[in-house]
C-alpha cells in the first residue's frame, strides 16, 4: 500500500501542477505533509531547501528523497516515476497527434516556423557561453578548446562526451 500512496503523492501534483517544478511543490507539501503525514512541514522545509541548492528539477529530487525515505530504493524509483509520468505521459500524447497530422500544411508550418527560432535561440546560448569563457578563461584557452574540440569531433570523429571531459579535465589542470 506505501508504494501506491507514494506513487500518488507525486502523480497527482504532476497533473496538476501547471507550470513544472516550483508550482508543484506546494501540492507535494500537501500530500507528503498534512495527507500521508510522512513528514512535518519543518522537515518538509528542508527537503526544499536542499533539493534548490543541488542542480536539476527539484520535485524529482524531493521525490527521490522522500520515496527513499518512506519505502527505501524501490519507494524513490516509484516517486521518481511518478514525478516525470505525467509529463511522459502528455509528450507520447501530443506526439502521436502531431504524427497523425504530419502531413497537414498547418503542422508544416509550424515545424516550419519553430526550427529556425531554435537555431537562434541555440546561436544566442552559444554565443553566451563563448563570451563568458573569454572573459573568464581568456581568449588562448577558449580558443584552444575551440580548436581541439573541432579537431577532435569533426576530424578525428571522437565521441563528444570523451571531449567534454578532457576539457574538464583542461580545466581542472590548466584553469583554476
Amino acid at each position: 500500500m506505501i508504494y501506491w500512496e507514494i506513487f500518488l503523492a507525486f502523480f497527482i501534483p504532476g497533473i496538476i501542477g501547471y507550470g513544472g517544478g516550483p508550482a508543484t511543490i506546494p501540492l507535494i507539501e500537501h500530500e507528503v505533509v498534512h495527507r500521508y503525514e510522512w513528514m512535518a512541514t519543518s522537515e518538509f522545509a528542508e527537503v526544499l531547501a536542499i533539493g534548490n541548492s543541488l542542480p536539476g528539477p527539484i520535485a524529482t529530487k524531493m521525490a527521490g528523497y522522500i520515496g527513499f525515505q518512506e519505502a527505501g530504493v524501490l519507494g524513490a524509483v516509484i516517486a521518481l516515476f511518478a514525478t516525470i509520468a505525467p509529463s511522459l505521459i502528455l509528450m507520447i500524447i501530443l506526439l502521436s497527434v502531431l504524427m497523425k497530422f504530419k502531413e497537414s500544411p498547418k503542422v508544416k508550418l509550424l515545424s516550419q516556423i519553430v526550427r529556425p527560432t531554435i537555431a537562434v535561440l541555440l546561436g544566442a546560448m552559444t554565443y553566451r557561453f563563448a563570451e563568458t569563457s573569454v572573459v573568464d578563461s581568456g581568449w588562448a584557452h577558449s580558443l584552444f578548446l575551440v580548436i581541439i574540440s573541432y579537431w577532435l569531433i569533426e576530424k578525428r570523429k571522437l565521441h563528444p562526451a570523451w571531449v567534454i571531459g578532457g576539457s574538464l579535465i583542461y580545466g581542472g589542470i590548466f584553469l583554476s
